[in-house]
């Protein structure tokens, strides 16, 4: 067998092991088992063993070296986002309708902007692109995070649960649009024969267009394969083809995207998810079966991958403050933006609050933007500690502050009352 390989399954023994234990830990101190994910591969990577060893650059375990763990940690990625797109209920978006888009909307235009501020400030000679890559950062909220909190409490079905829910599922909906542009026009994309052939001068009004053109690719063949499946769905329900089909159709979405329109691979994955998503029962039962690999081997292999990457060797005062304003400002542009929306839309203050505390959580959406961003060219790779923290520094503080905002309120309203649309 080639060394290489070999060796590989000596890491992966490790990796697996790590985040598993790390993310039992986590669990049971309540905060997300990501933090754990991405702790082991600190661990086990050059941020911790190179300041005690004369390793330089390398890890306990030369793993950085490994093309295999580069190569499970982006398939570990495309099936995250394949899955929050098999998670999302359309039927729940729409039941909010225009108030969960205003909210998003708001709530993704506001950190945008102020990240472009912070960008400007801290990183002058960047480039605009740069400046747009950290509000885009900005932009994610953890959808899973909120659920969890929202269901904890008992108030997920409630008129400021479905809100949050659906905004901030809209809010990673756009920020991985917004990237997917960034990327094309700041040549930070991939390049590819499709590619060259269509834009060959690289001209940005020819790259909105072609971007613009796989969404109308992807929501038009979406229509045929959703009653594909359905129809498999009904000819042979709950078979193992119906996920096998879904995982290849989740590889040609990512692989469509990137090479013939320079979107982001991750957004192909996410639509995929979204086009099956329509078919609810088949929907339940692929994302069962897909969350089994996803969640037991690529996913974490994917964050650990992350912490693994990181290195304090570039820290400094600069970054410190930057990352100490970075995760002030993001946390201050969700509660302002989605908060202040629904304080425009007649909700009182209290439930205004705590949509706005509700959208600060940033999770997986957050990490995976910005090793897309890192990639890609648009951010130094020490500037991944800021998005670490904010992650550590959200996922710890909303649920605190939305146990407390709902410490005094009043039982959870009947299941006809909220059929009948009597909203707390």
């Amino acid at each position: 067998m080639n060394e290489g390989l070999v060796n590989f399954l000596f890491h992966f023994a490790i990796i697996l092991f790590s985040t598993k234990m790390l993310g039992i830990l986590m669990r049971k101190l309540g905060l997300p088992q990501v933090l754990g994910f991405i702790i082991a591969g600190v661990l086990i990577g050059p941020a911790i063993w190179g300041l005690f060893t004369n390793i330089g650059d390398k890890a306990l375990f030369p793993i950085l070296e490994s093309d295999y763990l580069g190569a499970f940690a982006e398939i570990g990625v495309v099936f995250v986002m394949f899955t929050a797109g098999l998670e999302t209920n359309i039927s729940d978006i729409k039941k909010t309708g225009v108030v969960s888009f205003a909210i998003a909307g708001l709530g993704v235009l506001v950190p945008l902007g102020l990240g472009i501020g912070v960008g400007a400030i801290f990183l002058p000679s960047s480039g605009f692109f740069t400046w747009l890559f950290i509000g885009v950062i900005m932009t994610a909220t953890s959808v899973g995070i909120t659920v969890e909190v929202m269901r904890e409490l008992g108030k997920l079905n409630t008129k400021v649960g479905t809100i949050v829910l659906s905004a901030a599922i809209i809010d990673d909906v756009l920020g991985i649009i917004i990237l997917s542009v960034a990327l094309s026009l700041s040549g930070g994309g991939l390049h590819s024969a499709v590619i060259d052939f269509v834009n060959p001068s690289g001209n940005i009004a020819v790259s909105i267009i072609w971007i613009l053109c796989f969404f109308v690719f992807a929501i038009g063949a979406g229509f045929g394969f959703s009653k594909l499946f359905k129809y498999i769905e009904k000819k042979s329900p709950h078979t193992r083809r119906i996920p096998i089909l879904s995982i290849a159709l989740c590889a040609l979405y990512a692989f469509i995207a990137e090479k013939v329109f320079g979107v982001a691979d991750i957004t192909g994955a996410y639509i995929a998810g979204l086009v099956l998503s329509t078919n609810h029962a088949s929907a339940q039962y692929v994302d069962r079966k897909v969350t089994i690999s996803s969640y037991t081997i690529f996913a974490p292999i994917f964050f650990a991958y992350i912490g693994i990457k990181m290195s304090f060797n570039g820290l400094n005062s600069h970054v410190i403050i930057f990352s100490l304003v970075f995760v002030l400002t993001a946390i201050l542009a969700k509660i302002i933006g989605c908060g202040g929306m629904a304080r425009c839309l007649k909700f009182s203050n209290k439930d205004s609050f705590r949509i706005g505390i509700g959208m600060i959580a940033r999770g997986e959406v957050a990490l995976i933007v910005t090793e897309k961003g890192i990639a890609g060219g648009l951010l130094l790779p020490e500037y991944r500690v800021a998005v670490v923290l904010l992650v550590i520094v959200t996922s710890l503080i909303s649920p605190i502050i939305l146990k407390l905002l709902y410490k005094n309120d009043k039982p959870m309203p009947s299941r006809q009352e909220l059929e009948e649309g009597q909203f707390e």
